[in-house]
């Protein structure tokens, strides 16, 4: 069969090519094979990645089985909670765009005919997807699987429950020692953070999208199955090759529509309204908008109840049937499409047999019965908004109150921990978008510190930047327009009555139309002072409603 690697490997022109390979220890049999590029996220400093070299060999040894040569090759990775709270969260959205142009760079130079992409959190598993469907060649996902909660007490943590706790002891209802306990036991070992935050929420996006093997993204990162799932994932990367499946033809519109329908049952992580029209970007501008999101969000209930929102983590999704089950229970709305297994969505839930309804509800008896995310318009967002409304107390769905305005999450913080802020207060926290943070940083420290004061019920928090997928209450982020584009939300002053409504699916500054056009004339646009990367991406960075991609 003709090869892409062909280019790099076939006739006599290429006999400087070859040497090089061989000069890598590559064989004249593996160089007739085809050329497969395996793309590891490993990194010694993010606990997702810790431990994909052990993923990647198997991978190799599957595609190895199957007749292919792997060639491995790395890309950056960026551990979001690390990077939170400080400077170095500008730079976590905008690796997204450094991953893909990695990916598509070392695929298009060497030849690959095909690839196994090796990403476990945040940024990583869009980059990587982004990237390798630019070059529209057969590829598949191995995420890198969740981590286990911890364990103190006979009670379970996670990441969030530390951030919390630096909420709890700033008001006096734990201990340091007590702080220091919570913190050696939340996070055990190797994997993704194990809420359905948005490193797993991803993940389970890629499987409903059906780039990953069933059961992909919800087997444990310490389990011996995420090791056989890699190499079978090996394995079928060569058949795809030789089949010329290309992503084109599995990623759809209706498999968009899926994937957007198990992340609103789950009620995963707000980012995804970020990451899925990003992917689908590359295949069409505006393929899939924030539009999509809100067309479909009265089309399923929330049928999960996962840590951030609920007790329960990724490893009982997993125990309950994983992805294939969530297909098997939403199986009257889903489109049945191609995967790259070979079988189709409805075909994957028809061969579960069993799933835990205590952990994954019934559409009849749901956790709630409005999808777990809301996408919100008004005056203050006119291109909208988003709110993870599965991890949001009843009584906070709808609110007004007098705004406290931030414009920046440090000004936040700072309030937040001084006390400043009070029951039935909104705070707003600007400038944080794509081009005004710049990169439009994760705010999970504000989230928590709200949440482990008990201000949860009574204090809203909304911001043109965005949450964690670990942020639990009513927490509002990517207003669009932002506020460096002079959108409402740079007009908000103190004092000023904000209107939330998660169920009519508004949020509106209770502020006449002439006051804001006079605010609109004397506002001036912040003069960012950053440099290198971060300041070419705020040149290029599109809205949030757009999935913030780079013009």
């Amino acid at each position: 069969m003709d090869m892409i690697s062909d280019n790099v490997k076939k006739g006599v022109s290429r006999a400087p090519n070859r040497s090089l390979l061989k000069a890598c220890g590559y064989t004249d049999e593996e160089i007739e094979k085809p050329f497969i590029g395996v793309v590891n996220s490993f990194t010694e400093v993010v606990p997702g990645h810790i431990d994909l070299n052990k993923i990647s060999e198997a991978v190799k040894k599957g595609i190895y089985a199957n007749g292919g040569t792997p060639f491995e090759f790395n890309t950056m990775a960026i551990c979001d909670g690390i990077a939170m709270g400080h400077e170095g969260m500008k730079y976590s959205l905008p690796s997204r765009e450094l991953i893909a142009d990695t990916v598509e760079s070392m695929a298009k130079a060497h030849g690959f005919d095909g690839l196994v992409l090796i990403p476990t959190c945040d940024k990583i598993v869009p980059g990587m997807i982004m990237g390798a469907l630019r070059l529209n060649i057969p590829f598949i996902v191995v995420t890198g699987g969740p981590m286990m909660p911890g364990e103190l007490k006979g009670k379970h943590y996670d990441l969030i429950d530390v951030f919390e706790g630096v909420g709890e002891y700033n008001v006096g209802k734990i201990s340091e020692k007590e702080l220091l306990e919570i913190e050696d036991c939340a996070c055990p070992g190797a994997g993704s953070c194990a809420g359905l935050f948005t490193a797993n929420s991803m993940a389970c996006l890629t499987e409903a999208l059906g780039l990953s093997l069933p059961m992909c993204a919800t087997t444990p990162a310490i389990d011996a199955l995420k090791v056989r799932l890699a190499k079978k994932s090996g394995i079928k990367v060569v058949d795809l090759v030789k089949e010329n499946v290309k992503p084109t033809d599995i990623l759809t519109k209706e498999a968009f529509e899926n994937a957007i329908l198990v992340d609103l049952a789950l009620g995963g992580s707000t980012n995804t309204t970020l990451h899925i029209p990003a992917i689908a970007n590359e295949i069409s501008e505006k393929f899939i908008t924030l539009n999509d999101f809100d067309r479909l969000s009265d089309a399923v209930p929330h049928i999960t109840s996962i840590s951030p929102g609920g007790c329960h983590y990724i490893v009982d999704l997993h125990k309950a049937g994983g992805i294939p089950a969530v297909l098997k229970v939403l199986k009257d709305s889903i489109r049945d499409v191609k995967t790259v297994c070979g079988a189709t969505t409805l075909e994957i839930a028809e061969k579960v047999k069993y799933v835990d309804n205590t952990i994954i509800r019934t559409v009849e008896a749901p956790v709630h019965k409005t999808a777990g995310l809301r996408v919100l318009k008004g005056n203050l967002a006119p291109n909208g908004c988003v709110v993870k409304i599965g991890a949001v107390d009843p009584k906070m769905q709808k609110h007004e109150g007098p705004a406290k305005v931030y414009n920046s999450e440090e000004e936040a913080i700072n309030a937040i921990f001084n006390k400043e802020i009070v029951k039935g207060d909104v705070v707003v926290i600007r400038y944080e978008g794509p081009a005004g943070g710049p990169g439009m940083r994760e705010m999970l420290s504000p989230t928590s510190a709200i949440c482990g004061m008990g201000l949860d019920d009574s204090v809203a928090l909304i911001t043109d930047g965005r949450f964690s997928g670990g942020s639990r209450g009513p927490c509002i982020g990517h207003i669009s327009p932002e506020a460096q584009a002079g959108g409402p939300i740079a007009l908000i002053e103190n004092g000023d009555l904000i209107k939330i409504d998660m169920i009519e699916k508004s949020i509106d500054l209770l502020v006449s139309e002439d006051e804001l056009n006079r605010r609109l004339e004397n506002w001036k646009k912040p003069e960012l002072k950053v440099k290198g990367y971060i300041k070419r991406y705020s040149k290029l960075v599109s809205s949030a409603d757009e999935g913030a991609v780079l013009k």
